[in-house]
C-alpha cells in the first residue's frame, strides 16, 4: 500500500477554563488607579529545568528545590497609568520620568524602565502606603509564573500567541522560530498589548507572566544556579554595578524565551522597550491587612 501524501495534522491545543478563588488587596493610589496584588501561597517547588525540556540552557541549571514564603505579588506588570501616579510622589533618591513608553497606554505596562527606575518605583510606593514593596526574588518570580506547574509555561507543553504576546512568526535572519515545540505559529504584533488582552490567568491568578514585557528581578545575575539560595531570597554580589536577572520573555522575543524556566541578566541602567517589572510584598503572618478581599478570577489551564 502505497504512503499517505498527506502530511500528519499537529496536535491541537487545547484548553480547560476553570474558576479560581483567591486572595488579594489593593494598593489605591489615587481615586482613580490602584494596584491590585495577589496572595501568592508559600511552598516548595523546583527551579530550573530538567535535562528533557526543549530549547533550555545550562543558565537553567542545574535543577534545584526552592522553598519560598507566602508573599504578594501584582495582579499584571506595572501599567502607565499606575506608574504616572507613583511618579509623582514625593522622590526618595533618583528622579522618574512620568512619561518614558514607546507603546502609549494606560493598561500597557510601562517599559523603558531600568532596575534603578525600577527600585525608587518601589521605594516611592512602600513610603506612600506604609508597606514595604520590591522588587521579586528570582525564585519567587519563577515560582508565581508556574503556579504549581512543571512544564515549559504555565498552561503546558507549549505556548500560542492566543494566550501571550511573542514574536509569534519565524525569524528567518536570526534564526528564530515562532513556534514552540509542536505548538503553532501565529502573529508578530510588533508591540506590547494591555496587560488584561489576554484572558487566562495562571492558577494564582497572576496575568502576563509570558511575553509582553521582561520584567526586572532583585538577583545580581549568575550564570547558573551552583550556590543559589534555597530559601526563595535573592542572590546578591557587593558589584553594584553587576547585571540583574529579567524573566518572562517580550513582545519581541520567540516563543523559547517565554518559558517559565528561561532567564537573562541585563545592566541595571539599561532602559529598553522590552523592559517593564511588577511589585511584590511580603505577606503578613497574621491578618495586619483590613481590606484583604477574595474573589474568583478565571483561568485557563
Amino acid at each position: 500500500m502505497a504512503a499517505s501524501s498527506n502530511p500528519k495534522p499537529k496536535p491541537k491545543l487545547t484548553f480547560r477554563r476553570r474558576r479560581q478563588t483567591v486572595q488579594f488587596f489593593v494598593e489605591s493610589l489615587n481615586e482613580n488607579v490602584g494596584i491590585k496584588m495577589i496572595l501568592i501561597p508559600g511552598g516548595t517547588f523546583l527551579m530550573g529545568s530538567p535535562d528533557t525540556e526543549l530549547e533550555r540552557s545550562s543558565r537553567e541549571e542545574p535543577q534545584h528545590e526552592v522553598s519560598v514564603l507566602s508573599f504578594f505579588m501584582g495582579k499584571y506588570p506595572v501599567t502607565q497609568a499606575q506608574w504616572r501616579a507613583v511618579a509623582e510622589l514625593p522622590q526618595v533618591s533618583r528622579e522618574l520620568n512620568s512619561e518614558l513608553s514607546r507603546f502609549k497606554g494606560d493598561k500597557r505596562p510601562v517599559e523603558q524602565v531600568s532596575w534603578y527606575d525600577a527600585v525608587e518605583f518601589c521605594a516611592r510606593l512602600s513610603k506612600f502606603t506604609g508597606r514595604e514593596h520590591r522588587l521579586p526574588s528570582e525564585a519567587e518570580w519563577e515560582y508565581a509564573c508556574r503556579a504549581g506547574t512543571t512544564t515549559p509555561f504555565h498552561f503546558g507543553e507549549t505556548i500560542t500567541t492566543d494566550l501571550a504576546n511573542y514574536r509569534g512568526t519565524d525569524g528567518d535572519e536570526l534564526k528564530l522560530s515562532g513556534s514552540y515545540s509542536s505548538g503553532p505559529k501565529g502573529e508578530y504584533r510588533e508591540e506590547t498589548t494591555p496587560v488584561d488582552y489576554f484572558e487566562g490567568a495562571n492558577g494564582y491568578g497572576l496575568f502576563d507572566m509570558h511575553g509582553n514585557v521582561y520584567e526586572w528581578c532583585q538577583d545580581h545575575w549568575h550564570d547558573g544556579y551552583e550556590g543559589a539560595p534555597k530559601d526563595g531570597s535573592a542572590r546578591l554580589t557587593e558589584k553594584e554595578g553587576a547585571r540583574r536577572v529579567i524573566r518572562g520573555g517580550s513582545w519581541d522575543g520567540n516563543p523559547r524565551h517565554c518559558r517559565s524556566a528561561y532567564r537573562l541578566g541585563d545592566s541595571p541602567d539599561d532602559r529598553d522597550y522590552r523592559l517593564g517589572f511588577r511589585v511584590v510584598c511580603s505577606a503578613p503572618r497574621t491578618p495586619l491587612y483590613q481590606n484583604w478581599q477574595v474573589g474568583d478570577l478565571s483561568g485557563v489551564s
